[in-house]
């Protein structure tokens, strides 16, 4: 009961932007810690009407997208829906851990803080972003930390000024890996679990423990040097986790993107932590695909957004 009070009330259906289409759905449970895909549509978008960007401007004609995002909504058959989540290009938005080198001596000098932090790693002053931050575990060493996300004012405006004018409600707007990582998240597990996801320049690499992120990185690199960076991030894990209770080892890899192949990751993965890593499946994380043209890597994020309003 307690909870209805106090935690935001999210909704069930949710869109996903990307630089190539937009998707558009609603879930339904279908058991404990199972859904399925109720309503759902995906279509491409025109080259370079929307590419993201963290500092520059996004979309490049307004009226053009507000009639594919029309269109995405009716082929879905969620034209009534009023209420969305919303997942962005992981190029639009910045997601970091924060660590702080003391500990504040007030909730002021906390928020300074964390401003000229989030400044030095977003690269943009603070008062041009909007930030979103979460307090998670301290690191080794006992020092806070704080897992955010950022992005442009001028930026965000150009995504919410098209919802505004169709009348819709944006109650939770994240990047795309955010997004995704909510298939990892598990309270009772202590075990790792890390996300791969790809983006036009590289990937962002996300590792969870239970249900906080641990590790955040964004790599920019060329298709041909991605799989080097795959193994180097491994290799981090290895080196800075290796150490750690067997409970804490990484078991599960999530894998976003139509450029991976699970089966080479599954080699690289054992190259560099001398182990075979579960290499998930939708069904493995509690998504029923349908038996149709849609692709787990067009409805990880916004069905992953999506299934917060059943929590």
């Amino acid at each position: 009961m307690l909870e209805n009070l106090i935690q935001p009330n999210y909704p069930k259906a949710a869109l996903g932007l990307e630089q190539e289409s937009l998707t558009a759905l609603a879930l339904q449970r279908e058991g404990r810690g199972r859904f399925g895909i109720r309503q759902a549509a995906t279509i491409d978008l025109p080259f370079n009407l929307l590419t993201p960007s963290f500092t520059e401007r996004n979309i490049t004609s307004q009226n053009e997208m507000l009639v594919l995002l029309e269109e995405v909504v009716t082929n879905a058959g969620l034209r009534k829906q009023k209420r969305w989540s919303v997942s962005l290009p992981s190029n639009t938005a910045r997601t970091a851990i924060l660590t702080l080198d003391g500990e504040p001596t007030s909730k002021d000098e906390l928020a300074e803080i964390l401003d000229w932090k989030s400044e030095q790693t977003f690269g943009v002053p603070s008062g041009d972003l909007r930030i979103s931050r979460r307090k998670v575990k301290s690191d080794a060493g006992g020092k806070a930390r704080y897992f955010a996300t950022a992005v442009k004012l001028s930026v965000i405006d150009e995504y919410e000024t098209l919802f505004e004018t169709l009348g819709w409600h944006a109650g939770l707007v994240m990047p795309r890996a955010v997004s995704e990582a909510n298939w990892l998240v598990d309270a009772k597990s202590r075990a790792d679990s890390l996300l791969i996801s790809s983006q036009p320049d590289g990937f962002t690499a996300l590792l969870l423990r239970g249900d906080e992120p641990t590790v955040v990185r964004s790599v920019t690199c060329a298709d041909s040097e991605r799989d080097d960076e795959i193994y180097r991030l491994l290799m981090f894990y290895r080196d800075r986790f290796g150490e750690d209770s067997s409970e804490n080892l990484l078991e599960n890899l999530l894998v976003v993107g139509k450029d991976f192949a699970p089966a080479k990751l599954k080699d690289i993965a054992a190259e560099a932590l001398g182990r075979t890593l579960n290499i998930l499946l939708p069904e493995d994380v509690g998504l029923n695909m349908p038996a149709q043209t849609l692709r787990f890597d067009d409805i990880a994020a916004p069905a992953g957004l999506a299934t917060l309003g059943y929590n």
